[in-house]
């Protein structure tokens, strides 16, 4: 059983920088594609980014294309989301999500594990 605990949640101003913490324990991070999706108050949950491991191949929302780096660390077990140009908009739970076939997806049904979120607020 594989357990994602995120972390590097806060309150932060528009154009200011944060990076999420991503730290798997049960099993070894790099045998699964790992995610970041969000969800803000009163709207579904979206995708933000996606990394594979063993490729080293990522994927972005448009949104946040340009603004944020997923990256991981194989012997720390973590995955990061440096978040940078940060906008009112990107308000929300960031969720850390893990995916066991190896394809790097974009929705929710296809993630398997994922972690308890972190609270992110940009502030205008």
């Amino acid at each position: 059983q594989l357990r994602l605990v995120e972390s590097g949640g806060s309150v932060v101003q528009t154009g200011d920088s944060l990076r999420l913490s991503c730290v798997a324990s049960g099993r070894t991070f790099a045998t699964y594609v790992a995610g970041w999706f969000r969800q803000a108050p009163g709207q579904e949950r979206e995708f933000v980014a996606a990394f594979r491991w063993v490729a080293g191949s990522t994927r972005y929302a448009d949104s946040v294309k340009g603004r944020f780096t997923i990256s991981g660390d194989n012997a720390e077990n973590t995955v990061y989301l440096q978040m940078n140009s940060l906008k009112p908009e990107d308000t929300a739970v960031y969720y850390c999500a893990a995916r066991i076939w190896p394809t790097v997806e974009n929705t929710t049904k296809d993630y398997d594990y994922w972690g308890q979120g972190t609270q992110v607020t940009v502030s205008s």
